[in-house]
């Protein structure tokens, strides 16, 4: 998974969509998670903070934050001999430390 973008996406000749937002989350997996995440923040960058696809973008960074720090499960809880991934807490946060990156 890179972080790089399609170029019809970026040359600016049209106008984001929530599909293009759509077409990078649909399949995110905790371990692409915050690629993901950079790649919808660099498309709704440009955007005014009221406009709709904005707004949907920035729901989606939540989760998919939310998915790259808590995870994902595996199966349903009743199903037998299926457990969670380890990582799976709903009332964990991110936890941002100092450094080089801003999280």
């Amino acid at each position: 998974m890179a972080e790089a973008e399609q170029p019809e996406r970026v040359r600016g000749t049209r106008e984001v969509t929530t599909d293009d937002i759509r077409q990078l989350v649909a399949s995110a997996t905790p371990h692409f998670s915050y690629q993901i995440r950079n790649r919808v923040r660099k498309l709704i960058a440009g955007l005014p903070t009221d406009s709709p696809v904005r707004l949907y973008g920035e729901g989606e960074i939540a989760k998919l934050e939310s998915l790259g720090f808590t995870g994902e499960v595996r199966g349903t809880p009743n199903e037998d001999g299926i457990g969670t991934l380890a990582s799976v807490n709903d009332h964990e946060q991110p936890r941002y430390l100092p450094g080089a990156t801003k999280g």
